[in-house]
């Protein structure tokens, strides 16, 4: 894992992308957010080198997060399963967090292939050919993943005592929304906000920023 870091002074803000994600889109959830930002890039993405063999384990990436000095953090997808895992083990660890589209709680998901990825790609024709092509790294991932859960028990994030937002998606596959549902409930300061759009990121992306800088500028 490697980090790029954006802004400066406090908060710091600790940013984690989801599976195939491309280095613009990594960026994203960072964007109008105050003090630094702090942008991981997980193994077999953007710059960073491939992933060593077994390293799609939540448990393992969530330990590489762990060593980002961070007051905050937003977790995308892959991102937010490990943020979560993060946070199983460690409740005081940040004052506030942001999970978005997550995928998975305390339930396996189903298995998915990274043709079912790079379908659900969408946007202009260079941003889909990048995906698809950040894609072809990811073997590994989509082979590990499948059947893994972020928690085994969500009963453990109830120690956790910082407000927590979790934004979901009304129709899409990969991410479902009572996942969502499920993620924001475990929390006791948990807040949902479900966007009727299978790709929020696309659709509602300046929503999405206006509530993040809020949120996490409060």
């Amino acid at each position: 894992m490697i980090t790029h870091s954006y802004g400066s002074g406090s908060p710091v803000t600790l940013v984690a992308h989801g599976l195939g994600a491309t280095p613009g889109e990594a960026r994203i959830p960072a964007s109008g957010l105050p003090g630094t930002r702090v942008v991981v890039t997980l193994p077999s993405h953007g710059d960073a080198p491939d992933a060593p063999p077994g390293y799609w384990d939540y448990g393992r990436i969530a330990a590489d997060l762990g060593t980002v000095g961070a007051d905050q953090a937003v977790g995308v997808s892959l991102g937010a399963g490990a943020l979560v895992r993060l946070l199983s083990a460690e409740p005081g660890r940040f004052r506030r967090v942001a999970l978005l589209l997550p995928a998975v709680l305390d339930q396996p998901r189903p298995p998915f292939t990274l043709r079912q990825l790079a379908d659900l790609a969408v946007g202009p024709p260079a941003y889909v050919a990048e995906r698809r092509q950040a894609l072809t790294r990811l073997a590994a991932a989509a082979g590990q993943l499948p059947g893994q859960v972020a928690v085994p028990d969500a009963s453990a994030l109830a120690a956790v005592r910082a407000p927590v937002l979790v934004i979901g998606a009304v129709g899409d596959p990969l991410h479902p929304e009572d996942v969502a549902e499920a993620t924001a409930a475990a929390f006791p300061e948990g807040e949902l906000w479900l966007i009727d759009s299978p790709s929020p990121m696309i659709s509602h992306r300046t929503e999405i920023r206006h509530r993040l800088a809020a949120f996490l500028g409060g």
